[in-house]
């Protein structure tokens, strides 16, 4: 009998079309390009193998091709009399997060993992940035990740992509170190696989490494060019090292030059988010003339998210239309609400109050924004995505305050980062927020942690920390 990649069973007698399923689910779960195409060819070897005809659906739909999507999951369905019991489940699983039906498949998918832990591309299914813990509006989804990823490790032992999703489970849910190993573990088994380089830049990141992330991300793109359908995303990665670097001239220009959204072959959501939120970025930076790039991403964004849905996708479009077109984001704001009044808004108000708040800020009323923002902050972490992505809110949030006057919240917010990692453009701003008069040794022991912050390294002695508690930092 033919086996899927962790040896479970495959209902079909086709050798070739087995193994082009495999080679699917392997550039799936490396996030490479090619799965679609391999699926394709699994489905025209052996027309009554449900497993392609929904795993290529699952591609549709992270393509945003919805009624594609759509019809290769019913066509799964409907050649599920002849799978398995445990390929029948599978072919539920998927179906129901292509269909809309989140909270259904995340519950099968954790009944399912208890009887097949080893059904990997429904685990997969729960875990990352966008998976349907993190979308589910729990505010312990990053505990959650780490917590299913440790139930079912020992059915995993030294796979690359075990390794890659238990390291970035580690990393979000605040074990950056042990992340960062877990991820550095699983790279040589696959170096051609971009969700353990995402993992990694993110414990980096985690780490206060920017400098790191940007010489290994921008070494890993160049051998990798383009082979990987998360390579707009990694770009962002490295445009946020040179944010972090005090040079968004240069995150600019590899905006212009990788990331912005005509023509971009990446899944939308992943363009939209990322275009939305660097831009929003560069203007906290100072970046003047954007105005062609936001009209740029309101019409890609109208595209593929012209109705509230995708709610990670709707409090990026308050950043965009905060922007370029206030009118609409009070629609969309209607459309959130009506949602949230239905139980469909998975983080509920606070994510049209994340909304209001870039509203009030785009409008030039920092005090409001602070206002609208401060409660949320604990909240934040409901709209799922990364630490990376919704540190933009916090971003915004301190701007506010330092732009309002409110000094000790900007560095109340600034100070619980820098304990949590080291940041040069954080000890800029808390700078700012609450400018103090250091002794000899106080100014030396800050500039030692600046100077070890650009080479990627973190001065944590005592001293420093010392020096922020003392000044109330």
């Amino acid at each position: 009998m033919n086996r899927d990649k962790y040896d479970l069973p495959l209902t079909t007698a086709s050798d070739r079309a087995a193994a082009l399923y495999r080679d699917g689910v392997d550039c799936m779960l490396s996030a490479w390009n090619g799965a679609g195409d391999a699926f394709d060819r699994a489905i025209a070897e052996d027309p009554g193998f449900a497993l392609p005809y929904v795993a290529r659906a699952r591609i549709h739909q992270m393509n945003m091709e919805i009624a594609e999507a759509r019809a290769k999951a019913a066509q799964a369905r409907l050649l599920m009399a002849s799978a398995s019991p445990r390929e029948q489940r599978h072919v539920e699983i998927m179906a129901a997060t292509i269909e809309g039906q989140p909270m259904a498949a995340l519950s099968g998918a954790e009944q399912h993992l208890e009887e097949y832990p080893r059904d990997a591309l429904i685990l997969s299914l729960l875990l990352g940035a966008f998976g349907l813990y993190a979308f589910s509006g729990r505010a312990d989804h990053d505990a959650a990740k780490l917590a299913i990823c440790q139930r079912h490790a020992s059915h995993y032992g030294e796979d690359w992509w075990f390794l890659t999703y238990l390291g970035w489970s580690h990393t979000e849910a605040g074990n950056a170190g042990i992340g960062r190993a877990l991820t550095e573990r699983a790279f040589p088994m696959r170096p051609a696989n971009a969700n353990a380089a995402h993992g990694l830049s993110h414990a980096l990141f985690e780490q206060g490494e920017a400098e790191t992330g940007r010489q290994f991300l921008s070494s890993w793109l160049t051998t990798h060019e383009k082979g990987s359908f998360l390579h707009g995303h990694l770009c962002w990665h490295v445009a946020l090292t040179a944010i972090e670097a005090g040079d968004p001239d240069a995150a600019l220009d590899i905006y212009q030059r990788q990331i912005r959204p005509t023509g971009s072959p990446y899944p939308p959501l992943n363009v939209f988010t990322d275009t939305a939120s660097l831009l929003w970025r560069l203007s906290l930076a100072g970046i003047s003339g954007l105005e062609p790039h936001w009209r740029e991403v309101a019409a890609y964004g109208e595209r593929f998210f012209p109705q509230a849905g995708a709610h990670f996708g709707d409090v990026h479009y308050a950043l965009v239309a905060s922007t370029t077109n206030r009118e609409g984001l009070q629609a969309r704001l209607a459309q959130m609400e009506a949602r949230a009044a239905t139980g469909k808004l998975a983080p509920g108000p606070a994510a049209i109050g994340l909304c209001r708040g870039v509203l009030a800020f785009a409008e030039g009323d920092h005090g409001g924004a602070v206002r609208i923002l401060e409660p949320l902050m604990p909240e934040l972490v409901r709209i799922g995505g990364s630490h990376a992505q919704r540190e933009l809110w916090e971003d915004t949030f301190i701007v506010a305050c330092l732009r309002d006057g409110q000094g000790d919240k900007a560095a109340r917010m600034i100070s619980g980062r820098l304990h949590r990692r080291p940041s040069g453009r954080d000890q800029a701003w808390l700078q700012e927020a609450q400018p103090v008069t250091l002794s000899a040794d106080e100014r030396a022991a800050v500039a030692a942690s600046k100077d070890a912050s650009v080479r990627g390294e973190f001065a944590s002695d005592a001293q420093v920390r010392s020096t922020w508690t003392k000044h109330g930092l």
